[in-house]
């Protein structure tokens, strides 16, 4: 199962480069003159390659998930004990994530810059950080980790996406010759705050946990641990992000700073943190 799991891994890359490809195309044929008359026309062909990338999404959500499902089957435990697990965790979390904001907003010419992106986050987790099928490590053999790590797993895919969201809304506002190829600079500022909610409600859960299983582990809740430092770091930043969108003055362009931040903050945390610091929280697996 474990090498079942690596194919559809490796599978699940590609599908999504190829998604990534078609929902390319579309933004392409979306910035192209048409002349009066011929919209209805116009619009057929990108309408095509964008259910095309859609498919192709969907496609590659599934074989993902699967592979994190058979991957967590053949060591009998939940598929998120090292980095290679978890980043691939984060990516079907914000390609999920993705795929519910399509459903409920149909957001046109965007999903490139999101379905890229994981893309690639797969792409290094693969061929960087691979890590063979193996047991858990003694300190994660808690029913925490089914509980704190999923937490962190779903804030991460979430604030990738509203992170993304906020530098095409910065984009639409500072460049208003490409507002014909992205949607309205408003609806993106929107999904944007939205999709950050929920994510800071997430992680504010994955932090409370995280203390109490700290506290059970450790002896102690908070030690100011180089992750726990971070992990607050990327917190105050988010809940800074909130209280500037609704604050006036600060609704736009200056609270979607604030919101990219807090994305690079969270890349931080999820690289160097785990892969250069050195900590309690060093499980990252390729060290």
């Amino acid at each position: 199962m474990a090498v079942v799991s690596d194919w559809l891994f490796t599978s699940a890359i590609g599908i999504y480069m190829l998604a990534a490809f078609l929902y390319a195309a579309e933004y392409v044929l979306a910035r192209r003159p048409v002349a009066a008359g011929r919209v209805a026309s116009a619009r057929r062909p990108r309408e095509r390659v964008e259910r095309m990338g859609l498919s192709m999404t969907v496609l590659g959500a599934g074989v993902h998930a699967s592979s994190v499902v058979l991957r967590g089957l053949s060591v009998g435990r939940l598929p998120w004990g090292n980095m290679y697990e978890y980043l691939s965790a984060v990516g079907l979390a914000a390609v999920l994530t993705w795929l519910y904001v399509v459903r409920r907003h149909r957001p046109e010419r965007v999903a490139v810059f999101v379905v890229l992106p994981v893309a690639l986050l797969l792409f290094v987790a693969g061929n960087f950080l691979y890590t063979e099928a193996a047991g858990l490590q003694p300190a994660l053999r808690s029913y925490w980790i089914a509980i704190h790590v999923a937490a962190a797993v779903l804030a991460s895919g979430v604030f990738l996406v509203s992170g993304v969201t906020s530098a095409l809304h910065l984009v639409s506002e500072y460049r208003p010759e490409r507002r014909v190829r992205l949607p309205q600079p408003q609806f993106l500022d929107k999904l944007a705050y939205r999709s950050g909610v929920f994510g800071f409600v997430t992680l504010t859960f994955a932090i409370i946990s995280g203390a109490i299983w700290a506290e059970a582990a450790w002896g102690r809740f908070w030690g100011w641990d180089p992750k726990e430092t971070v992990a607050f770091v990327s917190w105050v930043c988010y809940a800074a992000y909130l209280h500037a969108r609704s604050t006036s003055g600060w609704r736009t362009r200056r609270a979607s700073w604030v919101n990219i931040a807090g994305l690079v903050i969270v890349l931080f945390n999820l690289f160097f943190v785990n892969l250069v610091a050195v900590g309690l929280h060093s499980y990252a697996g390729v060290q």
